[in-house]
């Protein structure tokens, strides 16, 4: 489903609290592509359009194709976007689905790419979406609301020993098994429906010793609940490597990571393509096996002291940004 901005005056500012994260450090990175008359700019994860407002804002040629599978932060954005009339294509899209996007728009290259992974601000501020252990609210954590499966059927439907492997792979939770049975013992009484009755049975399965550290003892289990019901890593490994590819020669991407395990992936994408792949008995480097991108960060880039105090959100992130300096072979 496509939203293009309507005609008229830049729209609304975003919802009051909304910061994003690292804003002048992304605008920035992606400042030299983002210069070329008609540069086309994809922000995969689209949001609240608060770096895409900023980076159309600061390039007047520039045109963008944002994406978002949240419909509820697509029509805030296409409010919000509406003054760059005829700048903008706003598609109802996850990430992963990138190249079928771009075809549809007749667009064989892009000159910068953003994703800001995890869950979004608005998704967290609304209690309703059942993303935060801080306030009530239904099982739910689904991104899009058309899709099937909810956090609510993942606690009251996968047996136990599943349930705990998606605890432990994806929110690193070291208690995993037990909290999945305590899980399995309580949904044998009655249905989990609720965030705070789930929030409340993992405090008490984890040992007292830990809950005094580390933050909220549901944390980790929201974290890999969320990433379950949204298949979030099986996207991001297949998104990162289709924007590198659509990159031409020049343009960059910026991605911004909120846990070991997303950064992980695109630590490994970046690494495929910035690797020199000469074999090692050849005395000179073959220009074809050549970095295909050059990395603008050293390792993952956190963020600073400053940003963390005006946006404590920023607190987590890892930034990743690369420039692509060749075509593949």
């Amino acid at each position: 489903m496509y939203r293009s901005s309507r005609m008229g005056e830049p729209g609304p500012p975003a919802p009051a609290g909304h910061v994003p994260v690292l804003l002048d450090r992304v605008a920035e990175l992606l400042a030299p592509p983002l210069a070329r008359p008609g540069a086309v700019l994809v922000d995969a994860t689209l949001g609240l359009a608060g770096h895409s407002a900023a980076l159309l804002t600061a390039h007047p040629q520039a045109v963008l194709v944002g994406l978002d599978r949240d419909q509820q932060a697509l029509r805030i954005s296409a409010e919000r976007l509406a003054g760059f009339a005829g700048r903008t294509h706003l598609v109802h899209a996850v990430y992963d689905q990138l190249p079928r996007v771009l075809a549809e728009l007749d667009l064989d290259r892009i000159d910068a790419a953003l994703f800001d992974l995890g869950v979004s601000s608005m998704q967290l501020d609304r209690p309703e979406r059942g993303f935060s252990y801080a306030q009530d609210a239904p099982l739910d954590m689904r991104m899009d609301a058309e899709d099937p499966l909810t956090a609510e059927e993942v606690v009251n439907s996968y047996p136990v020993p599943q349930l705990a492997r998606v605890l432990r792979d994806y929110g690193e939770e070291r208690f995993a098994l037990r909290i999945a049975q305590a899980i399995g013992r309580r949904r044998a009484e009655h249905r989990l429906t609720s965030t705070a009755e789930l929030a409340e049975l993992v405090r008490q399965a984890i040992p007292a010793a830990t809950r005094r550290t580390g933050g909220h003892p549901a944390k980790r289990t929201f974290q890999a609940l969320r990433i379950e019901v949204n298949a979030e890593l099986a996207a991001v490994q297949a998104a990162i490597p289709a924007a590198l590819q659509a990159l031409t020669v020049g343009g960059r991407i910026v991605v911004l990571a909120y846990h070991s395990l997303e950064d992980r992936i695109v630590k490994r994408s970046f690494a495929e393509l910035a690797t020199d792949r000469t074999p090692p008995d050849l005395p000179v480097a073959l220009a074809a096996a050549g970095p295909q991108i050059r990395l603008l960060n050293r390792g993952a880039e956190p963020a600073t002291e400053a940003e963390i105090a005006a946006n404590p959100r920023a607190a987590s992130v890892r930034m990743r940004a690369a420039e692509r300096i060749r075509e593949a072979a």
